[in-house]
């Protein structure tokens, strides 16, 4: 399976860095992963919604443009619907059955998603109510995808 996880914004911190290589490592005798950054769109700290909805679109369009035509894209969105990694798992295991070997995520900026990338987007997955520094999810998204791998393996995890 191919996995791409596009995100917006370069990440900085090294600590993140590290957990999300050491997963990656992991991850490669399941699947090959790759991580594309795309701009972050600059933007004052304080925004009208008009300039919110501007931003989202421009990060929406940088990210679509690294979107394989032939990829499932699966949006992390807080307004998506709450997965287990059992749940995670069991459609990571359907995608590859029914040979759907691209799979893309999709973590958007600070701001959150455009409407035409999650029209884009084939499933929206939430992994909590709160809110997550999207630089974070990374390094949570990486590590289910491996939890997954593992669970439909067969092979040792913590529940």
């Amino acid at each position: 399976m191919n996995i791409s996880i596009i995100t917006v914004g370069k990440l900085k911190e090294k600590y993140l860095k590290n957990g999300i290589n050491e997963y990656i490592k992991r991850l490669g005798s399941y699947a090959k992963v790759e991580i594309v950054e795309v701009p972050d769109e600059k933007a004052p700290e304080q925004l009208s919604e008009a300039e919110m909805l501007q931003v989202k679109e421009k990060e929406g369009e940088r990210i679509l443009a690294k979107v394989s035509q032939d990829a499932y894209v699966i949006a992390l969105a807080i307004e998506g619907e709450m997965w287990g990694s059992e749940k995670l798992a069991k459609e990571l295991d359907k995608l590859a059955t029914y040979g759907r070997s691209k799979v893309t995520f999709i973590i958007g900026g600070s701001l959150g998603l455009s409407t035409a990338v999650m029209q884009r987007s084939d499933a929206a997955l939430s992994f909590s109510k709160m809110t997550f520094p999207h630089q974070l999810m990374r390094l949570i998204l990486v590590e289910q995808v491996y939890r997954a791998f593992r669970i439909n393996r067969g092979e040792p995890y913590h529940k």
